[in-house]
């Protein structure tokens, strides 16, 4: 019925573009086709530059991981999506990005095989004395207060002799302490293996939100008394 097809189309009536030429003479379809590559074309490098944005964090700011296992019950449950924190020490001038404190729960590379990654909490810090007494941890001689423990996995109740935190090293343990493979049992966690801190859980929908971290109240390190019968256990 119509040919839209044919080169050659009549002019309607007796005005023809040749008659002014300021007119502008639009072909739809040529135009679209430019647009449609030029839109393509930004899509496909705002597409490039959130990859490479997410990159970026991934690498230096925070990665989001799963927590596997029960040795951090009731805190974390397997399965759940943590945000982590990598900027634990980045300094610049005199601010400073983040630093680890009793109480935060780090994922690090497992000193005896570095291709696992382990989330536990933060108990002692460089150059403190850790002990646990029937199941009680003890910061220097004095009790930890630790709330965030569940006593139905705490029942054990262990004992371990004294244990100096050497510099730029932590004592870590999980809060499921009776099933949990943490530093009492192979030892201090060099500070280089510590990659982050979790601070936000954004999987279950129904825990959404930053991590418990605890109040405390401990003395600081003081050193070992030779007298100390305590301090010759240290190690």
């Amino acid at each position: 019925m119509f040919d839209f097809q044919r080169k050659n189309q009549f002019e309607f009536g007796n005005i023809s573009i040749n008659d002014d030429r300021d007119i502008d003479v639009i072909r739809v379809r040529k135009v679209a086709g430019k647009n449609l590559w030029s839109e393509g074309l930004k899509l496909f490098r705002d597409i490039v530059l959130i990859i490479a944005v997410f990159i970026l964090l991934g690498v230096f700011v925070a990665q989001p991981v799963v927590v596997e296992g029960t040795s951090m019950l009731p805190q974390l449950h397997e399965g759940e999506r943590l945000l982590v924190n990598k900027l634990i020490y980045y300094k610049w001038k005199s601010v400073s990005w983040g630093h680890l404190e009793r109480g935060d729960i780090v994922v690090f590379w497992f000193p005896n095989e570095p291709a696992k990654s382990y989330v536990k909490r933060v108990i002692g810090l460089p150059g403190e004395i850790v002990e646990v007494r029937n199941g009680v941890v003890f910061i220097n001689g004095a009790e930890l207060n630790e709330p965030y423990l569940d006593p139905e996995h705490n029942q054990g109740h262990p004992t371990f002799p004294p244990k100096k935190v050497d510099e730029h090293f932590y004592y870590l343990m999980g809060d499921n302490r009776d099933n949990s493979s943490d530093s009492r049992y192979w030892g201090l966690v060099p500070e280089k293996y510590i990659y982050g801190k979790a601070f936000f859980r954004y999987w279950n929908p129904s825990q959404i939100g930053f991590l418990e971290h605890g109040e405390y109240d401990i003395p600081e390190p003081q050193p070992a008394d030779d007298s100390d019968p305590r301090a010759e256990n240290v190690k």
